[in-house]
């Protein structure tokens, strides 16, 4: 292509069809509103421990490269997991940078990758980067799973990677271990099981990686209170891990990030109680939904709620809420299963209180 050709030019023919056929995911601006679109933690860490951490990071070394083997963290997780000698830890920059090392460790024209749908957009998103073909089974209207038509699926494209969100987003709901396990039993390649919100949940899969050979389990501290450090982390058998470390790249664990998360893990029985709280706060807030008898909510294992309106249009609800300064997540654009949902992280009392008043006042206004 000559120099006279345009930008545009350029970028057509040298960027891939399918990554430029693709929007980047997209962050809502959430300045000075009350922020419930993102699962975040809406607890800050009690005063005596936040100056005990400004203390400890006062005396880093922010000159240097931090530890690439992230050892603050790897051992007191391994015993906090209880984790056998056989198995062990690869850490990413969130869940994200762990579904693109396995992808691209994994990665081939003819090597699929699997989920359901509606789940985390990230699986779809970084198959597409690493030119993987995705397929996906929708779930029930009710966002139950049919585990035989899944299997019948996998045995149909014969996947590379079967990625499992549990509890699944944006759904809230936890598919049941039994269906998860024949998922395992039966597929052609590997299984992630995501547990990004087990903090929320009420069983986990780490202790079956012992009994199956093909299954990867990952987890994030965004969701515990710790979001801003960025900080996922897979378990699997030594095998598997020792390949997927092969592609994480270079110290890209930030020291910040690792002295961040070994201080918080001494200070694990805080974000315990900020947990359970959280679950408590859910009850609570889908009891108050339930109540308006304005729309049918989802069963959540997660620190958000899911919720279909009836009878009021989710697109008019949600722009009320903005303008109202109360941001959630608006999920019926994704149409779908999703037509008319909307999604809501659970908050403090206080944030929660302010969503609901300005929730019922849009009923009440569309």
């Amino acid at each position: 292509m000559n120099q006279q050709a345009s930008v545009q030019d350029w970028v057509e023919q040298l960027v891939r069809p399918e990554i430029r056929q693709i929007n980047a995911y997209h962050v809502q601006p959430a300045q000075n509103m009350i922020k419930l679109d993102a699962m975040e933690n809406p607890y800050v860490w009690p005063p005596q421990m936040q100056q005990a951490w400004l203390e400890r990071i006062a005396s880093l070394a922010f000159n240097r490269y931090p530890d690439p083997n992230v050892s603050l963290i790897r051992e007191p997780l391994s015993r906090l997991l209880n984790l056998p000698e056989d198995q062990q830890l690869v850490f990413g920059n969130g869940s994200d940078e762990l579904i693109q090392i396995v992808m691209m460790a994994m990665s081939g024209s003819q090597r699929g990758v699997m989920s359901v749908a509606p789940t985390f957009v990230m699986y779809d998103m970084v198959s597409r980067f690493v030119g993987m073909p995705y397929h996906s089974v929708a779930l029930n209207e009710d966002f139950t799973l049919d585990v035989n038509r899944f299997i019948e699926a996998m045995q149909q494209h014969q996947p590379a990677i079967v990625f499992i969100a549990y509890p699944n987003n944006p759904t809230g709901n936890a598919f049941s271990r039994a269906q998860v396990e024949q998922i395992i039993e039966q597929a052609p390649g590997l299984v992630v099981v995501d547990e990004a919100y087990n903090a929320f949940a009420e069983d986990s899969f780490i202790g079956d990686i012992e009994r199956y050979p093909n299954l990867v389990v990952m987890r994030t501290f965004s969701k515990v209170g710790l979001a801003a450090f960025r900080l996922g982390y897979m378990v699997g058998h030594q095998r598997w891990m020792t390949e997927f470390d092969k592609i994480r790249l270079p110290y890209n664990i930030n020291i910040a990030t690792q002295q961040g998360v070994a201080f918080a893990l001494e200070h694990y029985d805080v974000l315990v109680e900020q947990a359970a709280s959280l679950k408590q706060q859910r009850t609570e807030l889908v009891a108050a939904l339930e109540a308006t008898g304005t729309c049918e909510v989802y069963p959540s294992q997660a620190n958000f709620i899911t919720l279909r309106l009836k009878g009021v249009s989710a697109d008019k609800v949600f722009t009320g809420l903005k303008q109202a300064g109360v941001l959630i997540k608006n999920l019926s654009p994704t149409g779908g299963l999703l037509a008319n949902c909307l999604r809501v992280t659970v908050g403090s009392a206080s944030e929660n209180k302010a969503f609901m008043d300005a929730f019922c006042k849009q009923l009440k206004q569309v």
